[in-house]
């Protein structure tokens, strides 16, 4: 599962211990100070704004090892974290928008290092396309698509509505280093998403310079004086060649450009870890969320409590765990949700939150010792297809270009892609992942997912999907009916293709988890009736290769991690950091771009419909359903409130309590 601004189960006749890596034993609630939460994914990596990294098991391992402006409860609602700082809007006029934020004074890293509004700075080098050019990091998004970026920041966050509408010098620290002011060149919808988030900038500084221990505070305090120099020196206008100081102008902004350059290495290359033990550079681990990760193995990550919680900008640590440890299946191995649920039967684990089947479920709801939810969830499963080349990222085993039946825009890969979709039985597989898992006998049929952009629980949903009720219908009809259509479709390109002929290879990235690996199947029987040869292999370590060029469509799941209006840029313009299939459209990028703004209710609604029509048109994806949030606990542990948004159950850490 990726996020989305992602979780894969797989069921095998195994034990537990031999699934998922659990060694813990039961202990009594009175004495217990330690909360197991099972993922269904395994570690990537520490840092999630890597391209590549940005995955469901990454955030919540991470989340609880940081804290900034704002962060999502439970109810979809953006709160304010006050003990962080704070924010507000100092100027909205045309042309020119600005946000403020000021960090409390006193709050400190974990290595008790205070934090200012220098850490705040990254946040930018990171988003911006123009910094990264003009202080000569390289182009993230070069205006010719066929072109390679070349930025030195591995970002995923390059693109979009921020990178739009912000420039190299968007950025302004306050005299007394604790406030930043965020300038934009128009309004922005989503403005409270778009804050700066902190990073231990003396710690990056301390990796560029090689060292391999925490420093002084001292030294600290010098190193986030030679980053700040060095962030704002990179982009500095040089004087006239013929100007007495053009020389050591010229020799400072290259100084600076180096050591920016050093710390784009470091920040891209030292976090995606995936082990941490007495070896690791405490400079990575350096943190100011509630806990900090202690070490990370094969199979779990295990985070103790921060010494310095109270003074990091974490909400206020209200309950008795000192320990939180995450268990996932070791990379590459397959996951069973039915194994986790037997764990937390046994004591073993103390959270679980996944993809339920009827045999998860029924497990689950026998167990009296724990509290078993079915909520709504803000992820939904779908189909991509491959249409260009990767342009960074790709796994280096992977082909250079994309050349599968789906590549480019010409009318034979339309009809292909469309031909494709048509065969996925979306009805049978959500009826199979919806209604089946809570009632196995059911004959009713699940809700299938209609719209790219709005999730069924979402108020415009109806008004969304009515708007783009011809291309719905289309999709909608038998099978049989679809299958026709899109055997007719590859005839007119393989005139011999047919059921069994195997005309065209599709080979499709999947997880090893047993639902995908159902799902794959159930597409596979479909899609050979009219030519099409799919794959039907998974991928332990599918994230690594999203980017790959050797796939022609990938099955997974997109987990939300906000509300916003831009929220799904990031999937369908050409620059869009979760654009990971070569999709690029002058007319889609338009219509993305109209999320950009101000826009009424009604205005919104009807640039979803005018983006879902351009969407589909191209027949890019598939979306399949909405995924019923399911998720249990320990009822020892108090205050697990379940969200629908990513994180689902880490959320609010801060209260979790025996």
């Amino acid at each position: 599962m990726k996020k989305s601004v992602i979780k894969g189960v797989a069921l095998v006749a195994a034990s537990v211990l031999g699934v998922t890596g659990l060694s813990l034993a039961p202990a009594s609630a009175v004495t217990r100070t330690t909360v197991v939460i099972q993922e269904t994914n395994s570690l990537t990596g520490l840092n999630t704004a890597v391209v590549g990294a940005n995955l469901v098991t990454n955030v919540d391992v991470t989340y609880p090892t940081g804290s900034g402006f704002t962060y999502w409860n439970n109810k979809a609602q953006l709160v304010r974290n006050t003990a962080f700082g704070t924010f507000k809007i100092t100027k909205n006029v045309p042309g020119d928008f600005r946000v403020t934020y000021t960090v409390k004074k006193g709050i400190k890293w974990s290595d008790g290092t205070l934090i200012t509004a220098q850490d705040l700075l990254l946040s930018h080098a990171i988003s911006s396309s123009d910094y990264s050019v003009k202080a000569g990091l390289g182009d993230p998004t070069p205006a010719d698509p066929d072109a390679d970026p070349t930025n030195k920041f591995d970002s995923a966050g390059y693109g979009g509505p921020y990178d739009d509408h912000t420039t190299a010098s968007s950025f302004d620290i306050s005299d007394d280093n604790y406030s930043l002011t965020v300038r934009y060149d128009a309004f922005q919808p989503d403005w409270q998403l778009f804050g700066p988030g902190p990073s231990p900038i003396h710690a990056l500084i301390g990796m560029a310079k090689g060292k391999k221990a925490l420093q002084s505070a001292r030294v600290n305090a010098s190193y986030k004086s030679l980053f700040e120099e060095a962030y704002y020196g990179a982009y500095e206008a040089l004087p006239p060649t013929d100007d007495e100081d053009y020389e050591a102008a010229l020799e400072a902004r290259t100084d600076a450009r180096k050591t920016m350059a050093t710390v784009a290495a470091r920040w891209s290359t030292r976090y995606n870890i995936t082990t941490v033990n007495s070896s690791t550079n405490p400079l990575v681990l350096v943190s100011n969320g509630g806990y900090m990760i202690d070490s990370c193995g094969s199979t779990s990550c295990t985070l103790k409590r921060n010494p310095l919680a109270a003074t990091s900008g974490t909400p206020k640590l209200t309950g008795n765990v000192d320990t939180l440890v995450f268990k996932f299946p070791a990379t590459g191995g397959t996951f069973s949700d039915v194994a986790a649920a037997q764990a937390l039967a046994n004591g073993e684990i103390d959270i679980y939150s996944g993809a339920a089947s009827a045999a998860v479920w029924s497990t689950l709801k026998a167990n009296t010792d724990a509290t078993t939810i079915q909520a709504s969830s803000a992820l939904y499963e779908h189909v991509d297809l491959r249409v260009g080349s990767a342009d960074a990222g790709a796994h280096p085993d992977c082909a250079a270009d994309y050349t599968g039946p789906f590549a480019g825009n010409s009318q034979k890969a339309k009809d292909l892609r469309k031909a494709f979709l048509l065969t996925i039985p979306r009805q049978d597989i959500a009826n199979t992942y919806i209604g089946k898992v809570f009632d196995p006998s059911t004959t009713a049929n699940s809700t299938v997912l209609n719209s790219h952009l709005s999730l069924t629980t979402e108020g415009d949903y109806s008004k969304v999907v009515a708007g783009i009720s011809s291309h719905v219908a289309e999709f909608s009809k038998t099978q049989d009916t679809r299958n026709a259509a899109a055997l007719a479709l590859v005839r007119k390109y393989y005139p011999s293709a047919g059921p069994g002929s195997n005309t065209i290879d599709v080979k499709l990235l999947r997880s090893t988890a047993a639902r995908r690996a159902d799902i794959n199947l159930q597409i596979q029987i479909q899609a050979a009736k009219v030519g099409f040869n799919l794959s039907n292999v998974g991928n332990g370590a599918w994230p690594n290769f999203l980017d790959c060029n050797d796939y022609d469509a990938h099955l997974f799941a997109w987990s939300r991690s906000a509300i916003s209006q831009t929220g799904s840029n990031a999937q369908y313009i050409t620059t869009g950091g979760n654009n990971s299939y070569g999709w690029s459209d002058a007319g889609v990028d338009a219509a993305f771009n109209k999320f950009e703004g101000a826009l009424s209710a009604t205005e919104l609604i009807a640039a979803k419909i005018n983006a879902e029509k351009l969407v589909a048109a191209e027949y890019w994806s598939a979306p399949l359903y909405q995924w019923p949030g399911v998720a249990s606990w320990n009822k020892s542990l108090k205050n697990v409130m379940y969200n629908p948004l990513n994180p689902n159950v880490v959320w609010n850490y801060w209260q979790f309590t025996y």
